[in-house]
């Protein structure tokens, strides 16, 4: 069951959330001061060219409604949301979370349906977030080489997007809020009543980790999933 986590390690998953909000935060902040100094200063062509690798909006491409709605489409009801919630399923099960939907077949088909629409509302909430917000929360990987450099890139990605036809970083609400709307609808809609805020809070987190672990993931192991497209 999800409240038989140790609270001290609930108080470790909060820390980290809070380090990657204030991480992406000040990341982000530092960036547009980055490229507002090479902006200031760029003057000459050398100058310009020296400092390439680290203008990763030299290269944006701002996506077109349509490539939006295919990589939602993608996101929300293809594969990969298919899967997780399969693996999700089958975790919830092993523990019985939520102990009233029970074992054997129907208990599974019921935690699978609701993980499932948990990622779904999740996704619909960002991808709907960030139209409202002019922003652009796709991800991007990372134009510099390095481990560092790229396992702090697919960190900042979790909590910030692009904005404007530069392609430039901003803190991202919707990036934060999506992964605690599914658990939030959740909580309140279909699950048991002992479930309150907390539980979908503390749920939240570890949606935003897994972001983070995919983001990693999409940065390390593969060119992205909407790639396929």
């Amino acid at each position: 069951m999800r409240n038989s986590i140790p609270a001290e390690f609930d108080v470790v998953i909060h820390q980290i959330i809070f380090g990657l909000v204030v991480i992406a935060n000040f990341a982000a902040q530092s960036m547009l001061a980055k490229a507002q100094s090479l902006l200031d200063s760029g003057d000459s062509a050398g100058t310009v060219a020296s400092t390439t690798p680290a203008k990763l909006d030299l290269t944006y491409t701002r996506p077109t409604e349509a490539t939006k709605i295919r990589n939602y489409l993608f996101d929300a009801l293809g594969p990969y949301p298919i899967v997780g919630a399969t693996f999700a399923a089958g975790f919830d099960q092993a523990r019985k979370t939520p102990w009233a939907w029970g074992r054997g077949a129907e208990g599974y088909h019921k935690r699978f349906a609701s993980d499932f629409s948990i990622a779904a509302i999740g996704t619909t909430t960002r991808y709907a977030l960030s139209e409202a917000f002019k922003e652009d929360t796709l991800y991007y990987r990372c134009e510099r080489k390095g481990v560092l450099p790229r396992l702090r890139h697919a960190v900042i990605s979790t909590l910030t997007a692009r904005r404007g036809e530069d392609g430039h970083r901003v803190f991202s609400v919707a990036a934060l809020l999506a992964p605690y709307a599914g658990t939030m609808t959740a909580v309140y809609g279909w699950y048991p009543r002992r479930y309150g805020a907390k539980d979908a809070f503390r749920m939240g987190n570890y949606n935003l980790l897994e972001n983070v672990a995919g983001n990693i993931s999409l940065e390390f192991l593969y060119s992205g999933p909407h790639s396929l497209l």
